[in-house]
């Protein structure tokens, strides 16, 4: 029996996510997980929560130390957490 129409099951994902509007929760996902492989598990370990809300990432910290380094970055932080993502999820970062 000879298949036709075949496709590969990563095109079909894609197309699935992309029919169901869901682009840009995997990417605010794919944002929140590289926090610890960007930041470094020092950071990780102070970090209390993340959350994305109005294209804003809340980060909640348990160390005004870190705080005031990570302020410090925002500039540098918010294009590389968007490169992480593989989209402009974040305009700016909120740190508590």
């Amino acid at each position: 029996m000879e298949r036709k129409d075949v496709k590969k099951i990563d095109s079909l994902l894609h197309q699935f996510v992309k029919a169901n509007g869901l682009e840009k929760g995997l990417a605010e996902y794919r944002l929140m997980k590289s926090w610890k492989d960007l930041l470094g598990i020092t950071v990780a370990k102070k970090t209390k929560s993340l959350r994305i809300q109005n294209r804003k990432l809340y980060v909640t910290l348990h160390s005004s130390v870190v705080r005031n380094e990570l302020s410090m970055m925002k500039d540098s932080l918010i294009p590389k957490l968007n490169e992480a993502a593989g989209m402009n999820v974040i305009d700016d970062v909120i740190l508590r």
